[in-house]
């Protein structure tokens, strides 16, 4: 199995034992299988997720019909994020993502406190939109909205994506590009239909909206372009990741960039002014042309949010694997399912946390610890992509893609990422800091196993 290494050139790097986890023999019996299709579709699916169906009317309060340059703000942002993930992701070909990615660059601790804020960013995440994705079925089937019905569909929920993705990450995969074409058709057909029903007066601006009001929704906005570090995780079954993950990223920002842009300027043309009072925008629009289309639009808000959930439920647990593979948790988290090759016991756990976690939790409370735990892994993960390239870090018998510009774009998404976090609130730090803090007590409890193993296995 291809593992980083160093080429032959003055400045290659001598990857320390602790952070080479590929030599464990549980990363070697998972499968290659994804191509740039399934990573493509799984970063799209994981990115649109259920908040495309409320964005239109949150960006439209900040700046109304001004709302497309936020978007245009937040994409250069992304892909300037995204050029570091690229390079980062072609010379690093391990499960973890992110958390390999910086653990490699810049040691174990680091690397695990970046995991652990990966994994809550992904979790707390993925309860949150099971919440919406409650509340869109309920809007249908109300009985199922509260009480022993809710509990019951969570339950149902969270039982079927295991099921699926431990029978193989091919299986996995094979979902979410289904469900990805399901949820696009309704999205689609609105901006299909929905343009001949734009008021192009809608459109008009009222003047240049302020730099600091387009900064304000930017960062609203940021996060509905996140979620490439999850998409990411699990790099040790990626095909040919030095061609695989550049081209997937991308295809996949641009789709993303390109629909936003287009749900929008629909949303807009149709509702003028209101939209920024609508709580469901996109089926307001719909309604406007049709009421069986509204209807249609609802449904897609379902299929959307099981979407959101069957991307993440392939990507999370393997960091719990990445830590069980490391000794940062018990070995039980990387074993590999003998007949499906697949990290069962770690998929099985994280169904299980995320289910509570939306089973007890409302979303706000679990979006607490989402925005400065996503902008923090980022900007360790930029810093991570430079120092991989300054190391000269690749994939055995591969050509890794390389940001165009050397430092300059790394620098770039590090300023753009501070700025960002500049309007974070002290409680959000605060929560973070926690957080790490109980990280690097497990990770300094867990040393003494760690060195054992190492030694038994030299």
């Amino acid at each position: 199995m291809p593992v980083p290494v160093p080429d032959n050139g003055p400045r290659a790097l001598q990857i320390p034992a602790m952070t080479e986890p590929s030599t464990h023999a549980a990363e070697r019996q998972l499968v290659r299988a994804l191509g740039v299709r399934a990573l493509a579709a799984t970063t799209f699916n994981v990115i649109v997720g259920g908040g495309i169906f409320g964005l239109p009317s949150e960006v439209a309060q900040g700046l109304g019909a001004a709302a497309p340059l936020a978007y245009v703000v937040c994409a250069v942002a992304m892909g300037l994020i995204v050029l570091c993930f690229a390079e980062a992701g072609s010379r690093v070909s391990l499960s973890g993502g992110p958390y390999a990615y910086v653990e490699v660059a810049l040691g174990g601790f680091i690397g695990f406190l970046s995991g652990v804020l990966l994994w809550l960013v992904i979790s707390f995440a993925t309860a949150a939109v099971a919440s919406v994705f409650v509340a869109s079925v309920a809007a249908f089937f109300p009985w199922l909205g509260e009480g022993v019905g809710r509990v019951v569909l969570l339950a149902s929920l969270f039982t079927v994506l295991a099921v699926v993705n431990v029978l193989g990450v091919r299986q996995g995969t094979r979902l979410i590009e289904i469900v990805t074409v399901a949820k696009l058709f309704p999205l689609v057909a609105l901006v299909i239909v929905g343009a001949f029903y734009v008021d192009p007066a809608q459109l008009g601006w009222q003047g240049t909206p302020a730099i600091a009001d387009v900064g304000r929704t930017s960062i609203v906005l940021f996060f509905a372009f996140a979620g490439i570090e999850s998409a990411l995780v699990p790099s040790g079954e990626v095909k040919d990741p030095a061609r695989t993950v550049p081209r997937a990223l991308f295809i996949a920002l641009i789709g993303v960039t390109v629909l936003y842009i287009a749900i929008q300027l629909v949303a807009q043309g149709i509702l003028g002014p209101a939209l920024a009072t609508e709580s469901a925008p996109l089926t307001a629009a719909a309604t406007r042309i049709a009421v069986p289309f509204g209807v249609l639009i609802g449904v897609g808000a379902v299929i959307s949010t099981f979407g959101h959930q069957s991307g993440m439920m392939l990507a999370t647990p393997r960091v719990l694997f990445a830590f069980g593979r490391d000794g940062l948790l018990p070995a039980a988290f990387a074993q590999v399912h003998p007949r499906f090759r697949t990290p069962h016991i770690a998929i099985i756990a994280q169904a299980l946390v995320c289910a509570l976690l939306a089973i007890t939790s409302s979303f706000a409370r679990l979006a607490v610890l989402a925005t400065v735990s996503t902008l923090t892994l980022y900007l360790v993960c930029c810093i991570a992509a430079w120092i991989l390239r300054r190391r000269n870090v690749r994939v055995e018998g591969a050509v890794p893609f390389e940001v165009p510009g050397g430092a300059l774009v790394p620098i770039l998404a590090v300023a753009v990422i501070v700025w960002l976090l500049s309007s974070a609130t002290m409680r959000e730090f605060l929560v973070v800091s926690a957080v790490l803090a109980g990280a690097a007590v497990l990770y300094v409890v867990s040393g003494a196993y760690r060195a054992r193993r190492r030694e038994g296995s030299a």
